[in-house]
């Protein structure tokens, strides 16, 4: 694994770089029984790491259908719970800060992507003062399809004015992570233990190595 080449960090947000014990599913959880809708643990877990519309859509559908309204109101009831939680707790993952500071020591710049839409990551930048951190910020609603999908992924790219994906590293914790950085072929792909999904579940996917935390990832360049 030869990192020389890497001129773009794209970084996935909760569970990555910011820590997350649970709040993201208990929003769910609590929005969806605001409206009347089960969902167990592995149903919300599968759709971690994607757009958190599109995941909600998913689960409202087997009771509603597809009825636009209904989602809408349970993602604007997901975003209240959210952000009384992050208003509160939200803290950056053990290293996060020195990580995103040696990477920029080193000349390689930082992309945060979320599944979460604009209003949600605007609360979560202002919470963790992180307006200035990175030189890009790019959310689900601002593509047209969320992860899986690599559209994130190239969005960072061209708001860094980067056009090799050869010199692309994307770190995530979820299986989307790792799917969206495999369908944007990116030049390296890194799945880190720290959040939603397991070991067993990250090996599952294609991806170069997986790291206990982002506070790691600097010593992959050794």
């Amino acid at each position: 694994m030869d990192l020389r080449a890497i001129r773009l960090v794209v970084s996935d947000m909760a569970g990555t770089t910011v820590h997350d014990s649970g709040e993201v599913a208990r929003a769910f959880s609590a929005a969806l029984a605001d409206h009347g809708v089960e969902a167990s643990a592995e149903q919300i877990n599968a759709v971690r790491g994607a757009s958190k519309r599109e995941g909600i859509a998913s689960l409202v559908t087997p009771k509603y259908g597809a009825d636009a309204k209904r989602v809408e109101a349970v993602y604007a009831s997901f975003k209240d719970h959210l952000q009384r939680v992050f208003t509160r707790e939200a803290q950056p993952v053990v290293g996060a800060v020195e990580t995103f500071a040696w990477l920029r020591q080193n000349g390689i710049k930082l992309a945060l992507n979320t599944g979460f839409d604009r209003d949600i990551t605007q609360i979560l930048l202002d919470a963790l003062r992180w307006r200035e951190t990175a030189d890009a910020v790019i959310c689900g609603d601002d593509v047209p399809q969320g992860r899986p999908a690599p559209y994130m992924i190239f969005r960072a790219m061209e708001a860094t004015g980067t056009v090799d994906v050869r010199q692309v590293l994307n770190v995530g914790d979820t299986v989307s992570d790792l799917q969206a950085a495999h369908n944007a072929g990116v030049a390296v792909s890194v799945g880190v233990l720290s959040g939603a999904h397991r070991r067993e579940q990250l090996e599952r996917e294609l991806h170069t190595c997986l790291i206990e935390s982002v506070a790691d990832l600097p010593g992959l360049w050794d």
